[in-house]
């Protein structure tokens, strides 16, 4: 039976993926043509990064289960939501009018999608390495 916690980070990453999906067919019947060329470009990248990093999310909660001594496993599927948050988030905000001091939160994100993959990679190399050796 699958720990509690990482149910949790597997629903979060499809409900992450239900976001992305409803922001993108939002975005291309409501956004573009009301906002300019640059803002629709970022709005498309924000989308297209909450779907990657979505996937990813599913991605740790599955290995948290495979490797569940590894803490950095299962921390790397919410660091990976960190970044979606202050990443797409803050593109997302700035599109609708949120000021543009907002979009300094997506090099934040950015980098806390960078660690969540650092981490997961990190975390499933030393699990199995500790496997190897048992």
């Amino acid at each position: 039976m699958m720990h509690p916690g990482k149910l949790a980070l597997i629903a979060t990453g499809c409900l992450v993926l239900f976001a992305a999906t409803a922001l993108g067919a939002y975005g291309t019947h409501g956004v573009q043509g009301a906002v300019d060329a640059a803002r629709w470009s970022a709005y498309e990248v924000a989308v297209d990064y909450q779907f990657y990093h979505g996937l990813g999310i599913i991605a740790a909660g599955i290995l948290a289960d495979r490797f569940p001594d590894s803490r950095l496993v299962a921390w790397s599927g919410w660091v990976l939501l960190i970044g979606v948050a202050a990443f797409s988030g803050s593109i997302y905000a700035t599109t609708f009018g949120a000021p543009e001091a907002v979009g300094a939160l997506a090099p934040v994100g950015g980098l806390a999608m960078m660690a969540g993959w650092l981490l997961l990679a990190l975390g499933v190399w030393r699990a199995g390495r500790a496997r190897g050796r048992g």
